[in-house]
């Protein structure tokens, strides 16, 4: 049994997949198959199975991954050690992201990071924060950074950044009063994130404690689509400075930051306690707080992002 084949197993079984899996590995699809058929000829058990959904680990490939991943996690880290010794970073990074994060503030964060670490390779992908945990679990993904769940994690959750939600609203808009509160919110015609986001469990909980009723007459997955809808009508929503600094900058949109009591969410970075980032991936996330930190607070009604 080689090394490689132990490599190829664990990129297989957490990728799911043998076109994500052989990108990942930059080899072609048929040496990995091959590899793969190698390793189930020597251990004598088939360990996946071909589905619609990809390539499903049978309960001895499971088994396997669960013997393996120390001894690959073990060579990875060995390497990491002795190239962290000559003070250049290398390796692979893979992140994870909710959107408004994605959209926000990780541009940035790369370009600063790739050209003081060429050797180190990104790769960066965003989702909802129920699929991006799941990922991280099954070893498909180094870290999530996203909004702090409601329920409780087996995986370890570390606060990176606090930041305010605010009401958004395009440049037309009747501005609102400066003594809005979070309950005036309910006469507003409101287009909100769907269920599936992080983003609308805050929301919700938020009115729940302040005993207020909120119906968004819209629901719309994409948070582009929402903030196009608001630029171009009457309609208002709720989402993170991060998500509308650029537009705020150039006037594209204007905001209303409730004061007392504050709307805020907690911004969360989730990794897997049984593997450790490695210095690169730990690297780049103090990039990302950092930038996600530098945003700080916008200031209350009646600034819109003009001179």
């Amino acid at each position: 049994m080689e090394f490689r084949q132990i490599q190829y197993f664990i990129t297989l079984y957490e990728d799911g997949s043998v076109t994500r899996a052989a990108r990942r590995l930059h080899i072609v699809q048929s040496a990995l198959s091959m590899q793969m058929a190698k390793l189930e000829a020597e251990v004598g058990q088939r360990l996946f199975v071909r589905t619609p959904q990809g390539m499903q680990p049978t309960p001895e490939g499971r088994r396997l991954y669960r013997l393996f991943l120390p001894v690959v996690t073990g060579y990875q880290r060995a390497r990491e050690q002795v190239v962290e010794a000559t003070g250049e970073l290398s390796g692979e990074v893979r992140f994870g992201m909710i959107v408004t994060i994605a959209q926000g503030v990780l541009v940035d964060a790369i370009l600063e990071f790739s050209p003081a670490h060429p050797k180190v390779e990104l790769s960066m992908t965003d989702g909802f924060s129920g699929d991006l945990i799941d990922a991280v679990a099954l070893g498909q993904l180094d870290a999530a950074v996203i909004n702090k769940p409601r329920r409780a994690l087996t995986l370890k959750s570390e606060t990176i950044a606090d930041e305010d939600l605010l009401l958004v609203m395009g440049p037309a808009h009747a501005d609102v009063p400066a003594s809005l509160s979070f309950s005036g919110m309910s006469a507003l015609k409101l287009v909100f994130p769907t269920r599936r986001h992080g983003l609308r469990g805050i929301i919700e909980n938020f009115a729940e404690a302040e005993d207020v009723h909120l119906s968004p007459s819209l629901e719309i997955d994409s948070i582009s689509a929402i903030l196009k809808l608001v630029r171009e009508s009457d309609f208002c929503t709720l989402l993170p400075h991060v998500a509308v600094r650029g537009l705020l900058e150039r006037a594209e949109v204007k905001v209303h930051r409730f004061v007392s009591p504050r709307l805020r969410r907690q911004i969360v970075a989730v990794t897997d306690p049984s593997r450790p980032l490695n210095p690169a991936a730990a690297a780049f996330l103090s990039v990302l707080r950092r930038h996600l930190v530098g945003l700080g607070s916008v200031p209350p009604h009646g600034d819109d992002g003009r001179p």
